[in-house]
């Protein structure tokens, strides 16, 4: 009996959810490992660490290089926008104050943002419903984070790198959608995977100190980020991007908030107020109708 076909329809079925599932921890292994690590650091780190594994992965099973030297460009530039900008551009807008609600909500306009380019960029036509999920969702996302919202102080860099890591994270998206369609998943994550621990390398050595803290805590926040989260999400997100729309795999962006403020009643006892539990339902909408087959 030939199971392949319902292997890759459970997969089709399961994989958007354990995406978000775990992208969304992401949050919560930087609360615990931010405070023993600066952020670039942090980063070179996690991805020199990334990189040597799956490195010798790849090498273990042969996998397939692409054989055109421009595919390797291309997979450095994506690799730079999804990874190094907008990942380091969040850490260091909440290193330097900014306020997790606002954070959440600035790089929460992706969805939106990629839906209004993949027209004239990717050429995929979007429908009416399609349109109102999206301002739904953001508008879901919107009561999902607005109980963190700080807006006495805010800090210009932190908004600055916001701003940077919504522009990386959707102009990412699409050229990984448009330029490495072909390559190997395992190659083309660890080209990325090293482009990014080499400029973040690079940039840790001039504007940070270097300094650690090994606690306990970061390490296990370091070994969940690159398991979990570079090993396990970004393999997923790759699949997605490849057999997906990217205005569809981009929606599932809504998902990530109201999932951590989820894990963050059930892990940290954090409050989940009534005005979140109607946002998460409204967000889940809003991603519901983008998606509706």
């Amino acid at each position: 009996m030939n199971t392949a076909p319902f292997s890759a329809n459970a997969f089709a079925r399961f994989a958007p959810a354990l995406f978000v599932l775990l992208w969304s921890t992401g949050f919560i292994g930087a609360k615990f490992g931010l405070p023993y690590c600066e952020p670039v650091t942090f980063m070179w780190y996690r991805y020199t660490i990334v990189s040597v594994l799956l490195g010798g992965f790849v090498l273990a099973v042969s996998a397939p290089w692409p054989r055109e030297p421009v595919a390797y460009l291309h997979l450095a530039l994506s690799g730079l926008l999804l990874h190094g900008l907008y990942i380091g551009g969040v850490f260091v807008a909440i290193a330097h104050g900014m306020s997790s609600g606002i954070a959440a909500l600035i790089v929460g306009v992706q969805p939106l943002l990629t839906a209004t380019l993949v027209g004239p960029l990717l050429g995929e036509t979007l429908s009416p419903r399609q349109w109102a999920g999206f301002v739904v969702g953001f508008a879901g996302l919107a009561l999902t984070v607005f109980k963190t919202f700080d807006l006495g102080e805010l800090p210009l860099f932190g908004l600055l790198t916001c701003l940077c890591a919504l522009l990386a994270i959707t102009f990412g998206t699409i050229y990984q959608k448009r330029h490495t369609a072909g390559i190997d998943n395992r190659v083309g994550a660890l080209v990325q995977f090293i482009a990014t621990a080499v400029v973040a390398g690079i940039v840790s050595s001039v504007f940070e100190t270097g300094q650690v803290d090994w606690h306990p805590r970061f390490i296990f926040a370091l070994a969940w980020l690159c398991f979990a989260l570079s090993l396990g999400a970004i393999s997923i997100l790759w699949i997605l991007i490849k057999r997906g729309a990217a205005a569809k795999v981009a929606s599932l962006f809504y998902l990530v908030p109201p999932v951590t403020a989820i894990e963050g009643y059930l892990l940290f006892g954090e409050t989940l107020h009534a005005t979140q539990m109607i946002g998460i339902a409204t967000t889940a909408a809003g991603v519901a109708l983008i998606n509706r087959a």
